[in-house]
């Protein structure tokens, strides 16, 4: 056993966790939970690096007591379980609804439509916006892979900064970074996404028919305002928690303000719907809610083997013999990572700890707010070209279209995507330099 652990030392470290990465992967595509592919990857990592037994379940017993493992795994839990209750007690359809002809321009619909499902991170969401996308998108004689496009892309516009998605929520725990701070860098991805997928859709509208009479905005916002409160309050308690709590407590003090939020909106949605008990029962015993939570205890696993394994500092270390530049690196491991997985928590949980890790180990520690922009764009580039993606599966699923018809639509925008994310972050290193 001594001279099998001493020949597998003698491999590169990088070579080693490349391996974990594609056992991993293979994993996935085998249709193996997240969770499970996770944690056997972790329990991988630490038998090539020569971790024991003992050191791997300590090392497995600390990241899941870990506070931000807790606090994370509640908040993300408390995200789905006020997506699930707004779509069960038809609020959802409400909103959407309720939308309908406060904007005149059917264009403007249809971008909206997918965007409102959005703000909420719903497993398969875009098969929710698909009939009104649909609706307006015959109106004007689109084609099914430019309605799948539009209500595929738009869908996905917020995932690079809103706070209730779990891979920015995930970000924040492996940097050790503020929230808010993350999503002033990442926010403007948004708006380049915005513009960039718009371009594909230019010139296809014809003259739009008279529109009806302009409807009340209220019932719209009355219907959107628990999503408005759990993002304003979740921000002032993290806030107001961030100057109060004692220092032990600080790492958890914005996500126990959001878990706060979660939980007032959660009941006030469930009160105002008159659901019953068993019906909001259901909801939270949901077993994809078991399973998204073991999926954020093994990344956070994951994450924890591979620091206490030595890993990622051999990686760094490596990496600065080798001469191997950071920039390549912040944007190709999260695309293939993403490309492969087809879900941002997987690129994040893999591939950020490696990368936080060297941005500190060459001194660039000024620039961490950067680097983790464009490795979360490139990553969700690769998440939006993954065939895994379900969103990208049930959409042309229902539009009756076929993965090539839309990506020869969507390759312009995420070119664009990505240059503009890559000129972005050189704007932004000349600016903090």
């Amino acid at each position: 056993m001594y001279a099998f652990l001493t020949r597998i030392d003698a491999i590169p470290a990088i070579v080693r966790i490349a391996v974990i990465f594609v056992l991993v992967l293979l994993m996935i595509k085998r249709n193996w939970s997240l969770g499970n592919a996770f944690l056997a990857g972790s329990i991988g990592m630490g038998i090539i690096f020569g971790m024991g037994p003992p050191a791997i379940a300590r090392s497995v017993g600390m990241s899941l007591i870990h506070p931000k493992t807790l606090s994370l795994a509640a908040v993300i839990s408390l995200i789905l379980v006020l997506s699930h209750s707004l779509e069960n007690s038809g609020q959802m359809s409400r909103l959407l609804d309720s939308f309908k002809g406060l904007i005149r321009s059917p264009k403007v619909n249809m971008v909206t439509f997918p965007a409102l499902i959005g703000l909420l991170p719903m497993p398969g969401g875009a098969i929710f916006s698909a009939p009104m996308v649909k609706t307006l998108g015959y109106e004007h004689q689109l084609s099914p892979a430019h309605l799948s496009y539009t209500n595929y892309w738009f869908r996905h516009i917020w995932e690079y900064w809103w706070p209730l998605y779990p891979g920015i929520l995930l970000t924040t725990a492996l940097a050790d970074v503020d929230l808010w701070r993350l999503v002033g860098f990442t926010g403007p991805l948004t708006i380049i996404s915005l513009t960039v997928g718009y371009w594909p859709l230019r010139g296809l509208f014809g003259t739009p028919e008279a529109p009806a009479a302009r409807k009340a905005a209220l019932p719209f916002f009355r219907e959107l305002s628990p999503i408005i409160f759990v993002i304003v309050f979740g921000l002032i308690l993290g806030l107001l928690f961030s100057s109060l709590f004692p220092s032990f407590l600080l790492p958890v003090a914005k996500e126990i303000g959001l878990i706060m939020a979660l939980l007032v909106a959660l009941f006030w949605v469930w009160r105002a719907n008159h659901m019953d008990w068993n019906s909001c029962w259901a909801i939270v015993k949901n077993p994809n809610l078991i399973k998204m939570i073991y999926m954020v205890a093994a990344i956070l696993i994951f994450k924890g083997i591979l620091e206490d394994s030595q890993a990622v500092a051999r990686v760094s270390r490596e990496m600065l013999q080798w001469d191997i530049p950071l920039l390549p690196i912040a944007m190709l491991l999260p695309f293939l990572v993403g490309g492969v997985a087809g879900i941002t928590i997987a690129f994040v949980g893999t591939t950020f700890p490696i990368l936080i890790s060297l941005i500190n180990t060459v001194g660039n520690n000024d620039l961490l707010l950067p680097y983790l922009m464009l490795a979360l764009a490139s990553g969700f580039a690769g998440v939006l070209l993954s065939p895994l993606h379900l969103c990208f599966l049930l959409s042309n699923e229902y539009f009756r279209t076929t993965l090539i018809p839309v990506y020869k639509i969507m390759l312009v925008p995420l070119l664009s995507l990505l240059i503009s994310a890559f000129v972005y972050f050189e704007i932004l290193c000349y600016w903090m330099g």
